[in-house]
């Protein structure tokens, strides 16, 4: 799933391409795609982009005078960039293909929305006012911005006893964080997936708000500048523990292991983060029974 910093680099990457230009058309592929209907998609078309920015992992593009083309890519989709986008627009069905917008100018420059899987979740927004998408309504402060600081990050955690790794992937907590990044920050704090916020001392709350600022900069300046194409590779190979069960820890040498809970997963080094000891994977335990 594309987390914040990937979707900053998106943005940045699209600001480059998109701003100023004038859209040419903009074609579903997959209805289910679309979560509103007024204004319709068409009122995109004609219209300059004037900007794109991001909100937690949501994707916004503005146009002048005109509506915004809001996008969450969810668990399996993903933005191609292309040059080389045929006229004819797409045909619906099965595939992997869910909405195309192709520019004015360039001739053929735009990019594809696509989703892998059968569980369809990417969603698209046409709105005039991004704020008014539930999924940026909801959203709580970005980690990145000037009003995350530890004070508001200690009241966050004050509001309820609940495992860490759950309250930093929160998007009304905090926006923009997911799996893989909350696995990271944990790491890099040498904290349990599993600990309680109300057993957190001052320490740990200073040490967990410091992750979280280093990990996620650490993430956007190594996406800085990269082509879309090469963003998944490169979130894969700067993760440390994500994603990586079974491998050596980079830090302490111990073997990385997995939680799983729903549909998904956990990793994490027992070493650095829990003492040393294993924890309990439940839908193991369920398995077992």
């Amino acid at each position: 799933m594309p987390e914040l910093p990937e979707v900053e680099a998106l943005a940045a990457f699209l600001t480059e391409r998109l701003v100023g230009r004038q859209v040419e058309r903009v074609m579903p592929a997959a209805i289910s795609v679309l979560k509103t209907y007024d204004p319709p998609l068409t009122e995109l078309e004609g219209r300059t982009v004037s900007g794109v920015r991001r909100h937690g992992k949501f994707l916004d593009i503005a146009t002048e005078g005109g509506p915004h083309l809001v996008v969450h890519l969810a668990r399996a989709g993903w933005l191609r960039w292309k040059e080389d986008l045929p006229q004819t627009p797409p045909r619906p069905g099965k595939g992997p293909l869910a909405l195309r917008l192709r520019l004015a100018e360039p001739q053929g420059w735009g990019f594809d929305l696509t989703e892998a899987g059968t569980q369809k979740r990417l969603a698209v927004h046409v709105v005039r006012d991004p704020s008014r998408v539930p999924g940026i309504e909801r959203l709580g402060p970005d980690p990145l911005g000037e009003e995350f600081t530890q004070e508001v990050f200690t009241e966050l955690l004050g509001r309820e006893n609940r495992r860490i790794k759950g309250v930093l992937r929160d998007q009304s907590l905090i926006a923009g964080i997911g799996n893989a990044y909350s696995d990271e920050i944990l790491h890099v704090a040498k904290m349990s997936p599993f600990q309680l916020t109300t057993h957190l001392s001052d320490y740990d709350v200073e040490r967990l708000y410091r992750a979280i600022g280093t990990t996620l900069r650490e993430a956007v300046e190594r996406s800085r500048g990269l082509a879309v194409g090469e963003l998944k590779a490169e979130k894969k190979s700067g993760l440390r523990v994500h994603g990586r069960a079974g491998q050596p820890c980079p830090v302490c040498g111990d073997t990385i292991r997995e939680v799983s809970y729903r549909d998904s997963a956990t990793q994490y080094c027992p070493t650095c983060q829990t003492g040393g000891k294993p924890l309990a994977d439940r839908r193991m335990s369920r398995l077992l029974k």
